[in-house]
């Protein structure tokens, strides 16, 4: 009895396991990556800096807001009476000496308290810029020669601010000598208080009150040689 031989057939290696994975559907791929423009790289996303050439104001500083808001509510409330201020102080120019007091009002708001203050610094100043341009045209006047006799013209806006029956008081006033002239203004027409006209021409109550003495009598007594 013949025994039976096995023959073993050589098995060939199996292929290796390919390491792609399946592609998913097209529905289902995601979209290629843009290339860089020119073979250059795109930057890389920086955070946002805030920017230091940038002023500090720019952006609405509330100190700078409530300047604003408080100079321009004191324009409205008081620009007339200032102007008056002016006009019956003597001054030539009464737009120009209000427009530049409500300027370093302006500049110097954070110094001040409240709007008390600010309105009595606004009124000193119109005082001490129409006292410095009256002795200016005074100054200027003595180094002319020749110098040419006219009538002062009154601006349109000055005009409408007094009556006819106050140019000639005011023609009165213009002879008074500064302080007293300043006394009279403040006391009768604005009805100031006498510390309040004492800081306003930054002098003493008591010579508010000799001012404004020797002023109205002489006042009265110009007043009747017009008539």
């Amino acid at each position: 009895m013949r025994r039976r031989q096995h023959i073993r057939v050589p098995v060939p290696p199996a292929a290796p396991a390919s390491v792609t994975a399946a592609e998913p559907p097209a529905g289902l791929r995601s979209p290629p990556a843009a290339e860089p423009l020119g073979g250059v790289p795109a930057p890389a996303a920086e955070p946002l800096i805030p920017n230091p050439a940038l002023p500090p104001g720019a952006l609405g500083d509330p100190a700078d807001v409530e300047r604003e808001a408080g100079v321009a509510r004191l324009f409205e409330l008081h620009y007339s009476s200032m102007l008056r201020l002016a006009v019956l102080l003597g001054a030539d120019d009464p737009e120009n000496v209000v427009a530049e007091a409500y300027y370093q009002i302006y500049r110097k708001w954070r110094r001040l308290r409240d709007a008390e203050a600010a309105e009595a610094y606004l009124r000193s100043t119109v005082c001490n810029l129409t006292r410095m341009r009256i002795r200016h045209l005074q100054v200027a006047r003595k180094h002319v020669e020749t110098p040419a006799v006219h009538e002062p013209v009154a601006s349109a806006e000055s005009t409408a601010l007094l009556h006819d029956d106050q140019r000639m008081l005011i023609v009165a006033l213009q002879q008074l000598p500064a302080r007293q002239r300043e006394a009279l203004v403040l006391r009768h027409w604005l009805g100031l208080k006498e510390s309040e006209i004492a800081a306003a021409m930054d002098i003493s109550c008591g010579s508010v009150k000799t001012h404004t003495a020797r002023g109205l009598a002489a006042l009265t007594q110009a007043m009747e040689a017009r008539r």
